[in-house]
Formats: C-alpha cells, structure tokens, sequence
C-alpha cells in the first residue's frame, strides 16, 4: 500500500515538473522578465531567510579531530606520577595518567577515576567509589588494587618518591575492587589535594621490585589511564628521545578528548625550542625567557597566553649565617631600598607582578603588607640612621656599639638562571646605593641545592617557592622545617606562626583560614625574616586553532594540560534541539 501511494506522489510531481517549460514558452517577453525578477528575488529571500533560521536555531559543537605539536625543553626520564621531578616528565605524566581526582584551570578538585568520595565527620577518614569499566590504556581493568598499590609504592623508602611526604602515616584500606579508605593520622585540610596522583597500573609496576623501579622501561614507555596513551616513540640514531606522539584514549573516564592526536617534541635549550617555533616545527611552546619573546616570529594565528605563577620569589636571610641580619632595622632597610616596578620591568619585561607577602597576590587570602608599601631609598637610609648606622671612610654603613663594630656587608646566593642573576644584580646595585657591601655568589641549580641550600651555607638566597594550590606554608615557615628536608630557608622560628601553621592545616572552613592567614602574615611582615619580590609569569605561545584551553589557576607548567580533554579544534553547526 505504502509503496502505491509513492508510486502516485511520484507520478504527479514528475508531471508537474515537465509542465514547466510548456508554461514558461507561453510568456511574453515582458513577462519573462518578471518571471527572471521574481525567481531572483525568491533566490535571495529563501538565501536570507535560511541563513537567519540557520544562526538562530544552529549551534556550533566540538567535534574529534586534529592535532597539536608541542615544544618541550628537555628529555623524560620518569613519566611516571610518582617520581616526575623535570618538566618534561611532569608534561607527559599528566598526559598518559589520571588520579581518583582532578583539578580544574578555575582551581576546583572534580571526580577523575572516583565516582563520589565521602569524608567522615572527624575528617580522619575519606572514603572513595570508583567509576565502573575504568581501563587502562593496554586494556587491563583499574580497580583499588591499582590504587593501594601505588600509594604503598610512594610511601616506600627504597623507592624514595618525591611525593612521598603527602602520604606519610596515611593508611590505605581496600574494601573490595571499587570502594578504598584512606586514614589520616590526624585531620589535614588540604589532603584531597593528594588523590590527584596519577595511579599506576599493578598488574605492570607490582613485577619490578622497588630496587628497579628508577630503571624501568615503563618510566619512558609509561601506561597509564589517562587522556592520552602514547601511539609512537621516536628517537634519534643515538637512541636519544626525540618525541612523543600520542592518541586520545577513547576509554578515559571523563570522556576521549576532542583532539585526536598531541605530538610531544623534545628539544635540548630553550635557543632549539625558540628555532623550532621560528620554523613551523612546533605549534606551541612554553615558559621561555621574558626577554626572548622578542625573538619569536609570531604568525596572525599565533597568541601569547600568560598568568601569575603562585611562586614566591624573594630574599631569605640566614641570621644564623651572617650576625648582620640580627639587626631588624637592617632587614627593614633593605626590604625599603628595592625597586620592585624596575625589576618587573627590567627583567621581567613585565611579565610578572611585585608581590609584599608570602601569599601569593592572587590568592583569597593575601594581605598586602600596606605598611611598608613603596617607602623607598630615603625611608631605608632614614631608618638605619637612626639606629646609628653611618658611612665609614670606605663608603660601607657600620654600626658602632660598646661591644663591637657591625659592617653592612653580605652575600646574595642565587641560581645560574637569567632571571636571578639580573634580579640580583638590581639588587646588589640599590643596596650599595643604600651603603651596603654586597658580594653575589652564583650557582648551577643542582650545586646549589645540594650544596648551599641543603647544609643552609648562605648569608642570604634570592630562590623561589611554589606555592600549591592548598595554600600549605608549613614546610616554608615553621621552625620544624629549618633543617633539611625542610624548605625553611630563612631559618624562621616564631612560635605564634608555628601554631597558625598547625591550625590552619587542621580548620575546614575558609573564613576561619582568612583570619588565621591574616594573623599569620601580620607576623610575617613585623619579623621580616624575607624581602618578598616577585611572582613570575607561566608563559605559554599558543596556537589560536585550538580552542577552549584557558590558563587560569596552575602552580606548574604541566598544568596547562589540566582541561586538556575539553581542548578542540574541529567543530559541527547542529540544531539546538538536538543537543
């Protein structure tokens, strides 16, 4: 029946069709030209009005496809969550892995692997559900087993896990394949913070003893469960890493990301990254030089992207080391004589903001330091001449006391990186200008933390501190922390801080944390253990194909691929209706 009717429906519109020609030869010419008019004036307004339902009805979508080529200084040795220390390595574990939770560019924790989580009432115990049908890249299911098994290998000492210290006296208790407890020792607020630690595969990780995990295969050749899963390794004729080319995964628990390909392409200096760049070798780059922008030939669909790292970059005074920083007005003195804008501006090209406090500026809990606020070089020298410092016969203050005679005179430590060392020559120039004798020691990374920063053989450091986004400034401030392992570099004690520390670990609620970060810096800033400068720019060059990939909140480089899975290139136009 229903094909009758078709065969019907067909044979009138086929007659209609060829009546066409007979209607349009009967025209007079004059008629013609109307009909022509008319036909060209339906054309537009059936051209205008679709275009108009198109735009109001029509909507554009993400689609899978494309691909992104990223530039990387340096050569991975541990893509692997729980030993990554170099930024390559940090760049590809947060690629190819995934934790119970996941942080956001805006800085908010969401489910990853986990289903829910529950915390109990006293906050000792959190208690986590996975997602069903979790897999890892080579197939093999992920169950708590995975997740035990790698916290145990970060707790292990022969393994000797930089992230060792978040899980310190935490015990794990599995209660079958998809619920697992964790059981702190004692409440600590900024603990969720921890379950974003890639999980490693047990069914792989649990054949290698501890003694073989640092040369294992899988640290280069990593699987994870993660966004991406690598497609293709490619090394040089030496054997050299040269790049990584990876595939979205399209079992990844927060869905296959749009972007169906991500080269990863390793580059030995910053000079390779920036000629790599220059050539159309890469696409986008990242946390280059301020001063080498200049120098990048950048193209219409080519953006720099840039926000405020929450890194602390200051001068930290050893009172223990050098007598002469016992003296409050001298701490005070140099803290007044700096020029923060010329350093922004002079070493930064301004891509970095001056900063008072050891709170990052743009934190909910910074204060800024409005007493000492822009006093200057005259309220420096004011200030140490009225505590009886004076210039001797070689142009360096002293102070003269019945006891002894105290000179002016100290060293800057400071790493070999561009930016430090013109830090603290700019340094070294306003407080000679102030009446200081001032020596700079300048070293290769690695040498100064195992040699200067670690046995604390300084005068004072121009360094840096990566704040987190926990806000936990227990390793920095409090006096437990003086010694190594401990990042107490100013050798602080302050006992009042050292209960603020404490507390603030242990409070839940922000508006008790806002009070106690507010005494905390009060006390802070009438100590002045540290002249607080700058915090750097994160600088990245960046492709404006791709789309939907803000920057926002990150402490480190590889956080830029946070949201990586929502990052997309290709889009659809779809009716609303339909979504």
């Amino acid at each position: 029946m229903l094909n009758k009717i078709k065969e019907v429906f067909n044979d009138l519109l086929k007659s209609k069709i060829e009546k066409i020609p007979k209607i349009y030869n009967s025209f007079s010419s004059t008629e013609k030209v109307f009909f022509y008019i008319f036909t060209i004036i339906f054309s537009f307004s059936f051209i205008f009005l679709y275009k108009n339902i198109n735009e109001k009805f029509l909507v554009e979508i993400p689609i899978q496809g494309g691909s992104i080529v990223e530039g990387v200084i340096g050569s991975p040795r541990f893509i692997n969550p729980i030993l990554a220390t170099s930024k390559a390595d940090e760049d590809l574990s947060i690629l190819i892995y995934s934790g119970l939770l996941k942080a956001t560019p805006s800085g908010k924790l969401i489910p990853d692997l986990a289903e829910s989580y529950e915390i109990s009432e006293d906050r000792y115990v959190y208690t986590f559900k996975l997602k069903d049908d979790l897999k890892f890249h080579d197939g093999e299911k992920l169950t708590t087993k995975d997740i035990e098994f790698t916290i145990n290998a970060t707790q292990n000492n022969i393994i000797k896990s930089p992230k060792r210290a978040n899980w310190d006296g935490v015990e794990i208790k599995r209660l079958n394949d998809k619920e697992i407890q964790f059981i702190l020792p004692q409440p600590y607020s900024p603990f969720l913070e921890n379950l974003s630690l890639g999980i490693l595969p047990e069914h792989i990780w649990g054949e290698i003893s501890p003694e073989q995990f640092v040369f294992s295969q899988f640290n280069i050749e990593p699987v994870g469960s993660g966004p991406y899963e690598i497609k293709k390794i490619k090394r040089n004729s030496s054997e050299t890493l040269e790049s990584y080319s990876l595939k979205s995964f399209n079992d990844y628990a927060l869905g296959e990301p749009f972007v169906t390909e991500l080269i990863i392409k390793l580059y030995a200096n910053e000079e390779a990254l920036i000629n790599a760049f220059n050539n159309n070798s890469v696409q986008n780059i990242n946390s280059i030089n301020p001063n080498e922008i200049k120098n990048l030939e950048l193209g219409s669909s080519d953006e720099i992207l840039s926000t405020p790292l929450p890194r602390i970059f200051g001068v930290f005074f050893n009172q223990n080391e050098n007598p002469v920083f016992t003296n409050e007005e001298v701490r005070i003195a140099l803290n007044r004589a700096i020029n923060r804008k010329q350093i922004i501006n002079d070493v930064l090209y301004n891509y970095g903001v001056s900063i008072d406090s050891p709170i990052p500026s743009n934190s909910m809990f910074y204060i800024p330091n409005s007493d000492e606020a822009d006093k200057g070089m005259d309220s420096a020298k004011e200030i140490l001449k009225e505590h009886g410092w004076s210039l001797n016969d070689d142009g360096i203050l002293e102070k003269i006391t019945n006891k002894e005679t105290s000179l002016l005179s100290f060293s800057i430590s400071t790493a070999n990186t561009p930016e430090l060392k013109a830090t603290a020559e700019l340094l070294k120039l306003k407080w000679e200008e102030l009446g200081a004798q001032v020596q700079l020691k300048i070293y290769e990374i690695g040498d100064l933390n195992q040699n200067v920063i670690r046995p604390r053989d300084y005068d004072s450091i121009l360094f840096g501190k990566v704040i987190g986004r926990d806000m936990d400034l227990f390793a920095f401030w409090h006096s437990s922390q003086r010694n190594d392992p401990g990042l107490n570099i100013s050798m602080y004690t302050n006992i009042t801080v050292d209960n603020l520390l404490e507390e603030i670990r242990i409070i839940n609620n922000v508006d008790e944390q806002k009070i106690k970060f507010e005494k905390l810096q009060e006390e802070i800033f009438n100590d002045v253990p540290a002249i607080f400068i700058y915090s750097p720019h994160f600088i990245y060059i960046n492709s404006t194909k791709i789309k939907n990939n803000p920057l926002n909140q990150i402490t480190i480089p590889s956080q830029r691929f946070l949201d990586i899975n929502n990052w997309y290139i290709k889009t659809d136009k779809i009716w609303k209706l339909f979504l």
